[in-house]
């Protein structure tokens, strides 16, 4: 594969730099259309801006969701109760025990900040291994067409990284034996059952991949509706139709 154009190389490394991909992409994919319209740039180079926007998204969503109150915070992605529990969520704040129920899911929504910093080298050898034919599919495909190449081929490496990484923090703080003594408190009222520290891992990793996703969509569809992305009609027929 090419290199990108001398030319190009100084946006690019800039762009990297942003923290909006909305911006950072725009600049890339604007250069992109400068070195085409002058036949400077072959298929290549074009997957090779992609890869940088695409890399850029990824850094955003793992910047925003990767830090305190990153999900607690931000009530598209805050992991709620499980499901056992928050059926009878609004009982129990009647009995009192609303902060002990706010307590425990804050320490679910802190186990999914510690962990998301820790895959953005899944991301970047995701971006890396992709092909023309990827590019192609991503450009002409739907608004969450990289989102979805993602989960395609990094779902399942997300999730083995992630998992420990949440096991390891709800070990920390005791999130099990929280939940544990919660349904003790509350069984008399509310007559519910238990459930597995494996069960809570595995429910606040799926929350945090979806959660992931989903911020990794809205900065796709972002760059997609940028007037900037005209230039992704440049791309498509760089590409072809097909």
């Amino acid at each position: 594969m090419r290199r990108l154009p001398m030319l190009l190389l100084p946006l690019v490394f800039s762009a990297c730099a942003d923290s909006d991909w909305q911006a950072s992409s725009g600049r890339i994919l604007d250069a992109i259309q400068t070195q085409q319209g002058s036949g400077q740039l072959s298929q290549s180079d074009i997957l090779s801006g992609l890869r940088e926007a695409l890399a850029q998204g990824t850094t955003t969503a793992i910047n925003q969701l990767g830090t305190t109150d990153g999900f607690w915070k931000d009530g598209e992605v805050r992991i709620p109760l499980p499901a056992a529990l928050a059926k009878y969520e609004s009982t129990a704040r009647q009995f009192g025990y609303g902060p002990k129920l706010d307590e425990f899911q804050l320490t679910l929504n802190r186990a999914a900040e510690q962990a998301v910093p820790q895959v953005a080298s899944i991301f970047g050898n995701a971006v890396g291994k992709m092909t023309v034919a990827d590019a192609r599919s991503i450009l002409q495909g739907s608004d969450d067409a990289a989102t979805q190449y993602f989960r395609r081929t990094a779902g399942t490496e997300l999730y083995s990284k992630i998992n420990p990484i949440v096991k390891s923090a709800t070990a920390k703080v005791g999130v099990t034996q929280q939940y544990k003594q919660l349904v003790g408190s509350l069984g008399s009222i509310l007559q519910m059952g238990g459930i597995t520290a494996t069960d809570l891992d595995d429910y606040v990793t799926n929350r945090t991949l979806d959660g992931l996703f989903l911020k990794i969509a809205d900065e796709e569809q972002r760059i997609r509706e940028n007037p900037a992305a005209r230039t992704t009609d440049i791309l498509r027929r760089v590409f072809g139709s097909g």
